[in-house]
């Protein structure tokens, strides 16, 4: 079934009011002062005598009323800098202004002197010890996952294949920049925008004024798009309209501009990985050392789980006995590198897809044959020691994409075509790959999530949780689940608007954890619902339903009729967080792209022709949806791979505009065609898995080894650019 989408006539008629939409009666405008510089201790705050600050609210560090952090994982990010400053665009001073045009003047009038230190750029220096910013040697995090005794292995190995990748940055391009509003409502400090995670912000709220959490309220606006960069960013922009407000006594809303929103804000960590891997002459791998190294800015923020996430995929779908990965995410004085669909998969996903065309390349291989001959199958282990057991048979899966794909013709027509052609070079190329669904390790047990399920007096149902839709159709799958499950018109469904004051903790909208994580909670609150208003003769559905919810109100009138359900570990789920052994996800989905491309060697532009995404899904739950997303996801996975060049200076993008960062339009994409398998799975609701971020793993590899078939090359860094190819190459053809 596929439900329209619930919010999408009030989108499409403009009825939806965005937080830059919302006017609210007596409101400031406000704005942020940043460093100059990337590190260094202020000196100074100049204020320009040409402009009268009497009708300005200032904040600084000194008016945060509790803990200066903006808090997360670690302590270590200040809200407002107070004596040193570890990147470019950090936030010094805050200004409010009820005129815009005041404002802009007023933030143009502000000059922060500082006495400049040595910054870090380089995450593969060595750093030098005033170069120590975090701990004794700048890492933020490191991971080991080990199996076997690969040292033994290599050190009999007839063939040993290395390689080293990197990816670069990307900006999230959001359609709708950062933006909140707060005020006061009594003794309750509300702030409202465009967020993915209330909780977290509730949460950073408390700390920051060291007040119970009953003293805020916090409310998702309509959300005009996230891709992970509205996870903890909009913390930040929280704690600051928040403490302009109580300071000025009034309403405060800050909206970032296109600019600023692209220089100041989280992007996808850079990051290389180098590959060392033990083959016997049949391709057959013996033995793997992984080495993974993330870019993670100047603060923590959530490069450890993104690292996590990042080694835990960095074998890719392939049985191995004898693994060492190790990672490492380090602090550079770039602004914070944060969450970005795919969570660090994508990174490391690209390194060992890349990889295995590498050793087939050099074995002498077909790819697509070096990959059935070590992928993954039902009761294999992975590198953590989770046994594999979903029924999923990725051979068939590999077959079925490259039969769609028509990969084995397209093989025989290129080689016949680059042979002729005097400057068109033609490629396929293949990735698979896998994502797991939901927080890693024991994260959804420690989140503890929480939704509620209430029967209302008029035969309908209300769902309370905390998941924002930005734009995926949270809202529609939810209502769709209930309405499956309880065998009603889902669009009777009411979807309660995320408020922290109305609806509970069901954990951040992250991670491909909402339609399976939190649609299995709403489910099994359906069934509760109707094991309650089971009257003997078993749970009543559809129009049964109704009437006996109905009649259950007339018979307890004024009785709250809500169903909570919470998670719990599955049984024979296990994970150790020291070892990181054991079960790191509750499932898996799987896929198998294909690309298709032609490269033009007089511009050096590479063109997808034609693109096959086939995925593993347990089940989908609303095929216009699931196609979006795996849609959406491959277009901005061939942006990250060609396109989106994040230009630094001094640390920071330099090149924040639309004009000069480039992302996919319409006229830059192929065909997409999507293909699903379905093999359900008892994680999620009807047997669904996480969908969200899987298609993002799968372009940047496909692409680049098809260009490489193209070429009868080895690119291995991204984003390949038309000048960056024109370098490799060095202009020869």
């Amino acid at each position: 079934m596929s439900l329209d989408r619930v919010d999408g006539l009030d989108k499409l008629s403009g009825k939806s009011a965005f937080v830059d939409d919302l006017t609210v009666p007596g409101c400031l405008f406000g704005g942020t002062i940043r460093s100059p510089v990337a590190r260094g201790r202020i000196r100074k705050i100049h204020f320009s005598t040409a402009v009268d600050w009497s009708d300005f609210v200032i904040v600084d560090h000194r008016d945060i009323p509790g803990s200066n952090e903006v808090a997360l994982i670690e302590s270590d990010q200040p809200a407002l800098a107070s004596t040193n400053v570890r990147h470019l665009h950090e936030p010094v001073l805050l200004l409010a202004h009820s005129k815009l045009h005041r404002l802009r003047e007023g933030l143009r009038s502000i000059r922060v002197e500082i006495e400049a230190a040595p910054p870090l750029f380089d995450v593969e220096a060595q750093p030098t010890k005033e170069m120590l910013q975090h701990g004794s040697d700048n890492v933020f995090k490191r991971i080991d996952i080990r199996k076997g005794d690969p040292a033994s292995v290599f050190a009999k190995a007839s063939r040993v294949i290395e390689g080293t990748y990197r990816t670069g940055s990307q900006e999230h391009v959001y359609l709708e920049t950062q933006g909140m509003i707060a005020h006061q409502e009594g003794e309750t400090l509300v702030v409202r925008g465009s967020m993915q995670c209330p909780y977290y912000i509730l949460d950073a709220l408390t700390i920051a004024f060291d007040r119970p959490k009953e003293r805020f309220r916090v409310i998702q606006c309509p959300l005009g798009g996230g891709f992970g960069g509205k996870e903890e960013y909009p913390s930040v922009v929280a704690i600051h309209a928040a403490l302009l407000a109580e300071k000025a006594g009034r309403p405060v809303k800050i909206i970032y501009d296109r600019q600023e929103d692209m220089a100041v804000t989280t992007k996808r960590h850079p990051s290389r990985v180098r590959h060392r891997t033990a083959v016997d002459d049949d391709g057959i791998i013996l033995a793997m050392e992984i080495d993974i190294l993330f870019d993670g800015g100047a603060y923590v923020t959530l490069s450890p789980v993104v690292l996590s996430r990042g080694t835990l995929h960095a074998t890719g779908p392939y049985r191995c006995d004898h693994v060492h990965v190790h990672g490492e995410a380090k602090l550079t004085n770039s602004p914070p590198y944060g969450a970005f669909r795919g969570f660090g998969a994508p990174q490391t996903l690209f390194a060992i897809e890349r990889h295995m065309d590498v050793i087939a390349r050099d074995l002498g291989l077909d790819p697509g044959e070096l990959r059935r001959r070590n992928l993954l199958c039902q009761g294999d282990t992975l590198a953590t020691g989770q046994k594999v057991q979903d029924g999923v048979d990725l051979t068939a899966l590999l077959a079925r994409g490259e039969e769609l794909a028509g990969v084995s013709l397209a093989t025989q027509e290129y080689a016949a075509f680059n042979r002729s052609h005097p400057y068109l070079r033609r490629g396929v190329g293949r990735a698979t790959f896998y994502h797991g669904a939901g927080f890693t390790g024991s994260g959804e047990t420690h989140l503890a999530s929480e939704v509620w399920v209430e029967g209302l007096a008029d035969g309908r149902v209300r769902l309370l949780t905390a998941q924002t839709d930005m734009g995926q159709g949270t809202m529609t799958i939810l209502a769709q689940i209930a309405g499956e499950t309880l065998s009603v018109d889902p669009r009777s469904i009411e979807v309660v608007t995320p408020d922290t004051s109305l609806v509970p903790n069901s954990g951040p909208t992250v991670a491909s954890r909402t339609a399976m994580v939190v649609g299995k909670l709403i489910e099994d609150g359906c069934r509760e619902l109707q094991r309650i208003l089971d009257s003997g003769s078993g749970p009543p559905s559809g129009k049964d339903f109704q009437n006996a919810l109905e009649l259950h109100h007339r018979e307890n009138p004024g009785d709250l009729l809500r169903v909570s359900r919470s998670y719990q570990t599955p049984p024979g789920q296990n994970w150790d967080e020291v070892s990181y052994q054991g079960d790191a996800y509750a499932c898996y989905s799987w896929a198998a792209h294909l690309a298709h491309v032609e490269v033009d060697l007089r511009t050096f532009q590479v063109r997808v022709t034609d693109y096959v995404a086939l995925q593993e899904v347990g089940r989908v739950l609303n095929e216009v949806l699931a196609r979006g997303q795996i849609q959406g996801g491959v277009a901005q996975g061939l942006g990250w791979t060609l396109l989106e060049e994040v230009i630094l200076e001094n640390g920071a993008m330099k090149n924040h505009q639309m004009m000069n960062y480039i992302i996919p339009g319409s006229g830059d994409l192929s065909p997409i065609r999507v293909f699903f398998e379905e093999i359900p799975s008892p994680s999620g609701p009807g047997g669904a898995k996480g969908i969200g971020e899987l298609p993002l793993d799968g372009p940047a590899p496909a692409i680049i080894n098809a260009v490489c078939h193209a070429l009868s090359a080895s690119i291995r860094e991204i984003p390949l650019t038309p000048e960056v190819l024109m370098e490799f190459l060095g202009g020869k053809e």
